[in-house]
Parts: structure tokens; sequence; C-alpha cells
């Protein structure tokens, strides 16, 4: 049971709109970069982040248009000029404010206007605008409050020169909470007090003298909104709040006269309203009620007459003028919130944003009904029971509209929704009802007139004289429509409700929803108020027309065939044009229809033959039998239902070149005949007519949607989509056989076969397929044959042509088209897939980034068909990190189906976004120095496809893989599974770092001969450096000397030497050990690897283990010097563990004896 909420909550905050897709596109939704301000205006919605960015979105559209950069730390603070949007002020963590000029009407590239660095090394708290001149005002953390005069190049190069663009207003007490200015008067708020300044002037008033403690915010109401309230006119009818301890708020005069103090403390101990949005359902609990003593850190001026203020888990909405509290509603992690008119900008603690709207609750539920929100609509009728009632609710959801949305809920699962729905509709008021007693004691002195209430309280009193009940039913229709350009409804939402008045765009047959559009968008220019009889003679006339057109369309398509068309075209004419016209009187209509059920009557025989002959296993399961079978079945099937060139194709095999050279002739001869048919029989036009709406009833795909742009395919035919009449079990069956034809590979005799008659029978067949069998089909059965994809996803696109989403699409917004693809859940996968291939030919790798979401609907096998390689990368990386980091290892493998794709993804993570390889492998295919430590830009995918659990030949391939490529970190990984210990030692002396031989990550010798082993490999490559770096020393040298030789013959100066190295090393090493700008302290060298093997087996076992192989090593004094600690601690060692061995021996003879 839903609880209804009580009579004085009328608004409710709503969420239409995700900005995930926004955030995810501007790639704001990572751990590493966040937004970290938000400011919103007319125009744009500005979104400061975490590296210094500031990014400019359009409202409209949701568009982005620039990026502003700032090197000066990150963007703390943000605000847009509210009387030309052409600036906007930003201040970064430096304590830098920039005004930039964005110089849009003339096309150019923005600019910084000003700069101040009045508050440098302060946290900046507050940027305010002058609401009539280029001037920001800024309040920081010291309590320092200045402005910044910026100029304009608008008006000319003079008027950007301003003499003293920075200046200091005052300094307050504490940190400045909130800044507010209007008319002159600049409002400070700080942690103890709110001031009043006038700017002009220079005069300063305190408001209130009570003092406070934290952070309190503080407002202008302006007069426009407060003018007749109390009583005030002029300059002082403003009106300002502070809030202050407790829930409580001030209101006081624009002289900064505190007028009463407002007490919400008792007025919020009511319970909180839901959030109404589409990620949850709505929860009202009546049995919450505790009063709140709360602190406002931000004061609002919200909408027309409210004041709104949030803490970081609720929003709360006040109506000052009335001292009531319009909604208070939780909402969880609030940071900071911008408004524009009835909207709400939240910013949220972890970066996410979401966007909100106040508006009366029968206007939401009208919403949610335009997004076919079902559920949620019916849910805010029953919780919202009183506005939904009363009789001004009846001009945005009129009665039958209630009715609709009931039968649109679930009778089996919505049973309890349902039945109190029915409560609501029964309780309804008409449009003139007088339910109150106030409009009781009116309603009799306009017993001749009819009136109705406004939303403001205003009784209109409505003429019965003439056509003013049409005049008032315009006028309540031309307001709903400012009311939805006001919300700034979506596109596509405002096609459809402009459809709803256009009276040629809106009659629309469009099979199954034809009785429901009738229902409400008739074209009728005026509507009476009982308009039941008409509207129904005429739901009714529409619908038996569609039904008998529908009736005759599929008996005449259900053989194509059988209609009269010539066979040659040899001689330049047809049979056809014997006879005057195609369809005369005389013509035996019973006999096509005889024709086309005995054809129906010998495909369901063929058809039950195979199906019973595929019944049994033994055909099933033995690939030559069961070819037999399809092919006995198959021509029977293109006799019937295939197109006319498929009819003698088993003897006129030799033609099949001709025929399909000669298939657009045909077409256009059709086309011809057709028209001359028309003309001389006016009674078949109007059955051709009949037919072609009928076609557009039978398929969504031929509405007059503009075709959508396909792949390219290797076929000459078209996707045929219109099904015939078939029964249902027919259907089945046909279904059946022809994916499991398809899955054959479309066997024949001779000649034909291969992809190119798959690809045939795919288009011609199109209507019989199962499309969710053979996208698998094309994943799995034909992967190495793309061709086949395209010819699927050419059908599927002309399929989903005449979709709404498809027009969403189109349009190029990104946004819009993927919220448009959610509101489709439950997803088709193959529908789905079709506008995913839109969306990408539209967006590219932007759109591919925001398909995760997508998942387990959209596999990553269908996207890696879909993009290109270096598209998918980024795709499948945010998929695995959408996922918790303990899962994703196990994610990662469930999506390897099949396993081959390991390696096909772990080359493209190889090759894209990478090091280069000469940056990374020296000329004989070893490990450059340290180059392990160059950065993947897919290293986290690369490390988790290694660590996936594999075979003994896969890993040796991603061995060789990583090899060649140069990913050291992943070859170590391998080796060290796959025990090629000697093979990553060779490269950890290549890449000379001794971290890669310390656990946990490293290889650690196991052994007195792996050490040894390491030893003698660190040996050699030190040799074979120093013998590369000798060369290469000689080289220099001795160009050097030349370069002097001509020096001196030239008469200068004889110490000028020149070396082609530049003190750099050579390929496989630092070279140099002089070098002072090397890092030698991670360096791989025997004496290291002596120490090393000293303290795991002790200094004398490896001093002798060096002997016996004939390393000639000395030891520096240091080296020397732990030997002999480690040879002392190795003897107090053994002596405590001797020690230690006595006394239990000793302990244990005792307990003997």
């Amino acid at each position: 049971m839903i609880p209804v909420v009580p009579e004085s909550y009328t608004h409710v905050l709503a969420e239409f709109d995700c900005l995930d897709p926004l955030l995810s596109a501007l790639r704001l939704d990572s751990g590493r970069l966040k937004c970290t301000c938000i400011a919103v205006s007319r125009k744009w919605l500005a979104l400061g982040t975490s590296a210094g960015g500031l990014h400019l979105i359009q409202r409209d559209g949701w568009k982005q248009r620039l990026i502003l950069t700032h090197k000066e730390g990150s963007i703390t603070q943000v605000a847009c000029c509210p009387h030309d949007e052409d600036f906007i002020a930003v201040a970064t963590s430096e304590g830098l404010v920039v005004v930039w000029e964005l110089q849009l009407e003339r096309r150019g590239r923005p600019e910084r206007a000003c700069v101040s660095w009045e508050h440098r090394g302060q946290a900046i708290t507050a940027l305010c605008w002058d609401t009539a001149a280029l001037r920001v005002f800024i309040g920081d953390m010291g309590g320092k409050v200045s402005f910044l005069r910026a100029g304009s190049s608008k008006l000319g190069k003079g008027t950007a020169f301003v003499i003293f663009p920075v200046q200091t207003v005052t300094t307050v007490d504490s940190r400045v909470v909130q800044l507010g200015y209007l008319e002159g008067r600049l409002l400070v708020s700080s942690l103890s007090r709110c001031y009043l300044c006038d700017t002009e002037r220079e005069k300063f008033w305190r408001v209130g003298n009570k003092e406070r403690d934290g952070e309190y915010g503080a407002c202008f109401c302006p007069q426009q909104q407060q003018a007749g309230l109390r009583g005030v006119t002029g300059a002082t009818s403003h009106l300002l709040f502070c809030a202050r301890p407790g829930s409580r708020v001030w209101e006081a005069n624009f002289n900064g006269e505190v007028l009463s103090t407002h007490q919400f403390k008792q007025l919020l101990a009511c319970p909180a309203l839901p959030l109404i949005s589409y990620k949850s359902e709505p929860q009202y609990n009546p049995g919450q009620k505790s009063s709140q003593s709360l602190a406002f850190p931000r004061l609002l001026h919200f909408g027309d007459l409210n004041l709104l203020t949030w803490t970081d888990s609720a929003i709360y909405i006040f109506t000052p003028q009335s001292g009531q509290v319009l909604l208070w509603t939780e909402v969880k992690d609030i940071v900071d919130i911008a408004v524009f008119r009835s909207e709400l900008y939240c910013l949220h603690g972890d970066g996410h944003l979401s966007h909100l709207s106040l508006l009366p609750a029968e206007r939401c539920v009208e919403r949610l009904m335009r997004r076919e929100s079902w559920t949620l609509a019916a849910t805010v009728c029953c919780m919202f029971q009183h506005a939904i009632v009363a009789c001004r609710a009846r001009k945005s959801i009129p009665t039958d509209r209630l009715e609709h949305l009931k039968s649109q809920l679930s009778s089996t699962s919505q049973q309890q929704l349902i039945s109190q729905l029915d409560e609501v509709i029964s309780k309804l008021e008409p449009l003139d009802s007088a339910c109150s007693s106030r409009r009781s004691s009116i309603s009799s002195h306009v017993s001749l007139e009819s009136f109705s209430v406004l939303d403001c309280g205003i009784y209109r009193v409505i003429s019965r004289r003439g056509s003013q009940s049409d005049e008032d039913t315009s006028s309540l229709i031309s307001q709903s429509m400012l009311e939805e350009e006001r919300l700034k409804e979506f596109n596509f939402a405002q096609e459809e409700e402009q459809g709803e008045h256009d009276s040629q765009s809106c009659v629309r047959i469009e099979g199954d929803k034809s009785d429901l559009g009738l229902q409400f968008h008739l074209p009728l220019s005026f509507r009476p108020k009982p308009p039941r009889m008409a509207l129904q003679a005429v739901k009714d006339s529409v619908s038996s027309f569609v039904k008998k057109t529908t009736e005759k369309i599929n008996t005449l398509q259900m053989n194509s065939d059988l209609w009269t068309r010539p066979e040659h075209r040899e001689s330049g004419h047809g049979e056809i044009t014997a006879s005057p016209a195609p369809f005369p009187d005389e013509v035996d209509n019973e006999s096509i229809v005889d024709h086309a059920e005995n054809d129906l009557q010998e495909l369901r025989a063929a058809t039950e033959k195979a199906i019973l002959q595929i019944q049994d296993p033994l055909v099933l399961l033995e690939p030559g039998c069961l070819t037999e079978v399809l092919l006995e079945w198959v021509p029977v099937l293109e006799r019937v239902l295939g197109p006319e060139d498929h009819v003698d194709r088993g003897d006129n095999r030799e033609k099949k070149e001709e025929k399909k050279s000669l298939e657009m002739e045909d077409e256009d001869a059709d086309t011809q005949s057709c028209s001359t048919f028309s003309q001389s029989d006016s009674a078949e036009q109007d059955h051709t007519s009949a037919l072609q709406k009928g076609e557009s009833l039978t398929d969504n795909s031929l509405s007059s949607v503009p075709p959508a742009p396909v792949f390219s395919s290797p076929l000459t035919a078209q996707v045929k989509l219109i099904q015939p009449h078939l029964p249902s079990d027919l259907q089945d069956n046909l279904t059946q056989l022809a994916c499991l034809y398809l899955d054959m590979g479309c066997p024949g005799g001779a000649g034909d076969g291969g992809v190119e008659k798959v690809c045939v029978f795919l288009q011609t067949f199109f209507f019989l397929l199962d499309k969710e069998r053979v996208r698998r089909m094309c994943m799995l059965r034909y992967r190495e044959q793309p061709d086949v994809l395209k010819a699927y996803i050419a059908g599927m696109m002309e399929f989903t042509r005449g979709s709404k989403v498809v027009e969403v699409i189109q349009k190029g917004d990104l946004l819009k088209s993927l919220r448009s693809l959610r509101e489709l859940q439950p997803w088709n996968a193959p529908m789905l897939l079709s506008h995913l291939y839109r969306l990408y030919e539209k967006h590219g790798e932007v759109a591919v980034r925001a398909y995760p979401q997508f998942y387990p609907t959209i596999l990553p096998s269908d996207v890696m068909a879909m993009v290109q390689p270096s598209h998918f990368l980024p795709y499948l990386d945010n998929l695995i990190q959408s996922q918790v980091e303990e899962q994703r290892l196990s994610f990662l493998g469930s999506l390897l189906q099949p396993e081959t794709l390991r390696q096909d993804w772990l080359e493209l993570a190889l090759t894209h976004d990478a090091p280069q390889r000469e940056d990374t492998i020296t000329a004989d295919g070893q490990p450059k120095w340290h180059s392990h430590y160059f950065c993947w830009g897919y290293g986290r995918l690369l490390s988790l496809l290694i660590r996936l659990p594999a075979d003994l030949a896969s890993k040796q391939k991603m061995l060789e893989s990583c090899r060649v490529h140069g990913f050291w970190t992943g070859y170590l990984y391998l080796c060290n599974e796959l025990q090629r210990r000697t093979e990553a030692f060779s490269a950890i002396c290549g890449l000379d770092d001794m971290s890669l031989l310390e656990e946990p990550s490293g290889i650690v010798p196991q052994t007195v001969e792996e050490w040894m082993l390491l030893i003698q490999l660190c040996q050699q490559h030190r040799n074979s450096s120093s013998l590369s770096a000798s060369a290469v020393t000689l080289s220099s040298s001795a160009d050097a000397t030349c370069q002097s030789n001509v020096n001196k013959s030239n008469g200068t100066s004889s110490d000028t030497c020149t070396s082609d190295m530049n003190g750099k090393g050579i390929d496989s090493g630092p070279g140099d050990p002089s070098n002072d700008s090397v890092d030698w302290s991670s360096q791989v060298n025997v004496e290291k690897l002596t120490l090393c093997l000293a303290r795991a087996v002790g200094p004398d076992r490896a001093l002798a283990a060096l002997q016996e192989c004939g390393v000639q090593l000395e030891l520096s004094p240091r080296s020397t010097l732990m030997c002999e600690l480690l040879r002392v601690a190795e003897k107090r060692q053994r002596a405590l563990i001797q020690t230690m061995l006595e006394r239990c021996d000793r302990f244990l003879w005792s307990q003997h004896a």
C-alpha cells in the first residue's frame, strides 16, 4: 500500500535526466579526474575540475563547446555573469581569479579579460558578479573581500583598459562564507556575522546584533518577487535573508534592519518527501517525525518566492512570505548546488552530478507519462492524491490519460497499485468543479456562468455564450505548450507534443498503436467538452478500415510471384502489354486465392516433413543426412516465399548472372506498368493506396523516416522485411528450419554455397530468421566471414529504421541518444546492436566509451566486430574498471569466449598507446636499460590478461608477444610462471634494476646455483657493456681530435672538443658510470649480488662459491664490513640456537626423570 502525503505538500523534486554519460564523455568519472565546482546560467553549465580545466556545456542539447585550461591549480570556484553570458569568472586553488571573455558572437578564441593575484596563497571561498557592471566580488579564507573589474573588447580597445582593475573592498573578522550583490549593495556572510556594504558610498552595516559561530549563508530576494507583500515600495522593498543557528532565518530589509525571525525547527518535524527518480522507487515514511536543528551553510533565491538551502544529506525549500516549508528531501553526499529558475544541479562528494527539477505533482505525473514511466507515474498519483484529484490538475492530466495510465500497468504483478489508482480516479473532480467552501460561496454569484480556479488562486469566470469554451480549451493547450518550453523537454519529447497539435502529421497508422493513438491524438481544431460519440464513431471507422486492409494485404502478398510480371525482356516487350489493365473486372480473383492456398499447403507439407525427419537423432547428428533434408525443403521455400528470380533457379543456373543484371530493369518496368494500370482503373488506384498503408501497418520499418546509412554489403538483393500472413505453428517451423539451414552454411550443389549464398539467403528470408540466433551465428559460426555480419547489420538497420530512437540518433545528440536507448529497457539485443552501430557511425570513439552500460546485453565480441581496434580498447578497459577490483580478473575471464580472444586482445593492448619498440628493445632483441619503467596506456588490462589461467601453449604465445613488444613486466611474470628463470635473470641484468629481484613482485633466486648463474650473467653483461662503451669512447675521442685539429687550422681555441655521444650512454646501458645524472642505487652488479647471496647462505659459503666458479671479485670496504657483520650475526645466531637447544634438552630430560 502506497502511503499518501498530506495535502500541504503540492510540489516534488524530480530527477528526469542522467548526467553520467556527460561526465563519462568528459572523462570526469575516473578516480584521477573529478568535478570540483559547478555553476549554471541560462545558456551554460560550467564544470570545474581537479586538473585545472573548466568545461562549458550548452544546456540546450548538452553539447560541449569549450574547455578552458589553467596551470595555476585546480578549479575551486566558478561563476557565470548573469547579464552577459560571454563572461565567466574562475578561481583556482593557488588564489588566482581569472575572468574569461568567450567571444562566441565574433567566433573568436576565448581570452583572459583580466587576472587577479590579490588573494595569492589564500583559498577563494566565494565569487559573486555585479548585476549591472562587469565586476566580480571575491571572498577568501582570511576574510578579505575585493573586486575585479573586467574590460570588454566588444566596445573597442579603449574600453578594455582599466586603470585600477583590482581593489580591496573590506576585510571581515573571519572566513567569507557567501557573497551576494543587488543594486549597489554587497552582502557578505562570514563565520560570525552578516555585513551589508554600499559599494557606491562605501558604507557598511551589520545585519542584526547577535553573533554566530559557523558556516551560515545569506542572500537577497529582489524587488519584483517581493513587491506588495509587506506594503512597502521603492528601493527599500528588497529583502535579504540570513541563516541563524537552530534552523532559524532572519528576514531583514535593504538597510540591514531585522524585520522578523523565521523558525523552521518545528516545521521540519515532518517526514521527508521522496525524490522522484528513475533510479529507484520513491519511499515515503509517514512515521518519521522529529524536529531538526540545522545550520544552513548556503541560502539561494530559488524560483519565484522560495529559499533553497541544503546540508550534506538533504535539500530544504522554504516559502518565507508564508513562513512554511515547501518540501525537504533526502539527497546524499551533497557538496554544492547551482540553481537556475526551477532547476537544480547538485555536485556530490564523489564528483557525481544530478539534475533535479522542482514542479507541481501533477506536472511531474504528466512528464513521467510522456516518458512512458508508467509505474513511477502511478506511484506519484497515489502518493499525491490531493493534487491529482483537484480540478486544476485536469488541465495537464485529463481523466482519459489516467485511464490510459492504468491500462499500462501489469494486471498480475501490480494489482494493488491498480486498485489504489482506481480509488484516485473515482475521486477526480471535473475541470469546472467547485469543491471547496470558498468556491461554493463564489458559485452562488455566478450561477449563469461557469468558472475555473487557476494555480495562482485567481477565479476565472467563463461565459457560456458563443464559443467561449473553445477559446478556453485553446488557451489551456497553449498554456501547456508554453510550460513545456519553459521546462526544456528533450527534442524528441517536444516533437511528440507538437505532433499532437499538427493536423497533417498526427494521423499515423502504426499497427497495434493505432487505436491508442486515435484516442488522444485526433487532429481536431477544438475539443468540445463531451466528444465521446464523435470520437468513438471516427475510431470505429478507422479501425474497421485498417482491419479490412490488413486482411486483404496478407492475402495478396502471401505469394508475390503470382502477380503478372514480364518473364523475359530480350525483345523489349513483356507479355503483359497485350492486356489493357492488370486487374480488370473479369479477372478471376478466386483462382489467384486458390493458387496461393495451394502453395501454402505445399509449403506446410514440406515443412512438416522436414521437421519430422530432423527429430530423428540419426538425421540431426549426421551432417550429410541433415543437408539432404534441408536441400529438399529449401526449393519449396524459395518458390513460395522467395523472390521471383528463385523460381527457376534449379533449371536455369546458367542465367543467374543475367537475372541479377536485369533486376533493376524489371522493377522499373513493373512500376511503369502499375502506374498505367492505375490510370485506367480509378478503383484500383484506391486499392493501391490502401496497400501502401497496409505495408506501413505490417512493419514499422516502412514508415516515413528517411533511410539510415547502412554498412556496405557484397549483395545486390534487398532485405525482405514484409512478413506474409502465416499461421503461428508454420511460422515457428519455418524459423527453425531457416536458422538451421543458415547455421549449416546454406549448402547446395556445385557452384553454389559460400559467403555470397549465405548473405543472399539471410537478406531474402530475413523476416523468417530468429534475430538473436543469427547474431550468435555471426559471432561464432561466421566469425571469419565479416560479410555475413555486414549483411545481418544491414538487415537490422533496415528493420529498425522506423524507430523513434533513430530520429534522436540522427540529430547527433549523444546524451539524448543514450538516454532514449536506456528507456528501451528491457533491451532486445539485435535491435539495440543496430542502434549502437548508428551511434558509432555518428560519434565514433566517444560513443564507444559509453557502451559498457549496455553489458551484458551487448558483449565485447559484438563491440569488437563493430569498431576499430583502437576504439575497442577504451571500451574494454572501461568495462573492466566498472567492476569491483576483487572481481575484475574473474570478470575478464568470463568475457573470453572463445579463448582465442585472449591473444587478440593482448596484441591490441601491446600495439596501441604503447611506447616505441626502439625505446624498449635493443638492436639484438635484448631489453634496454630501465625500459620497464615506461608507461603503457593499457597496462592494467595487460596485467589482467597475463594473470588469467591458461594452457601452456597460450602462455608461451603471450610470453613471446611480450618479448617482441618490450613489455618486460609481463615478460618476467610469465617467465616465472613457466619456470624459464634463466631467461628472466638475463632480462633483469639487461634492465639493470635490483628491485626486480625482490619480493613480492620480483623473481628471487632459490638456490646457490641460481645465484651463481645470475652473477655470471651479470658479469657477462657488464663485460659486453664495457667493450661497447670503450668502442664508443674511442670513436668519440677520434672525432674530438679531428675537430680540435680543424679548430687549430682555423685559428680557434684548441680546447674545443665535441662528441657525438653528448655524454649519453649506449643502448644496453648507461655506459659511463661517472655520469652524475644516473641513479645507481638500483644498479645490478656483481658486488650487490654477492652481498645478497651472503645474506641468503652466509658470507663464507658465498665467497667459496665464487671461487669455485672462477669469479674474481675485490670487495669494497663497505661490502667487506657488511660481510664481517654478517659473520658476527651468523655466529651469534648459531650460539643462540645452541643455547636454546641445550635448554630444551635439559627440560626434556628433567621431565623424563
